[in-house]
Parts: C-alpha cells; structure tokens; sequence
C-alpha cells in the first residue's frame, strides 16, 4: 500500500495549485485530495518497491531452478533412451 507520507504529500502539492480565490478553504481542499488519492491507489492494487524487489528474488530463483530440472529431465531422458534402446519422444523446446 502507499505509504500515507507520499499521500499527504501529493495533497498538498495539489492544494497548492488551488487558484488564490480558494485559498481560504485549501486545507479542506487538501484533505480531499487525499481522500481521493487514497482512493484511486487502493483500486490499483499497487506493491511497494520492497514487496516488488522480494518478489522478483523469488522469481529469479525459480527461473534457476526450472533450468536446472529442465537440465536434469533432458538426462534422464537420454539415459531412458540409451538403457532402454528405444526412442522416447522428446518435446520440443520453444
């Protein structure tokens, strides 16, 4: 989730666009914007860096083990096929 310092932030960056005839009611303005804001990144569904970092670890660790057994599987498909004496199909790789 967004981290409320960034929220406010952005609120007040917005607030202070307000025209100067709004002025006086820039704080109610200000905590609008933040209603919205807050709002609209809910629906996003949106990770922090942190959680995006972790996740993508998980991922590069998973691509090497996929290889890894993609490897092993290719050997003991050759074995199977040498030992046995026969042809077992083999599937093509993309």
């Amino acid at each position: 989730m967004i981290d409320g310092k960034i929220l406010d932030d952005l609120a007040h960056k917005l607030s202070k666009v307000v025209p100067t005839g709004l002025q006086d009611i820039q704080k109610d303005i200000e905590k609008n914007f933040r209603a919205v804001l807050s709002s609209a990144f809910s629906r996003l569904d949106l990770v922090t860096r942190e959680e995006f970092d972790v996740q993508q670890a998980v991922l590069a660790r998973t691509r090497i083990k996929l290889e890894g057994l993609e490897v092993q599987v290719a050997e003991l498909e050759e074995k199977l096929r040498v030992g046995a004496g026969s042809k077992v199909p083999t599937e093509k790789k993309e």
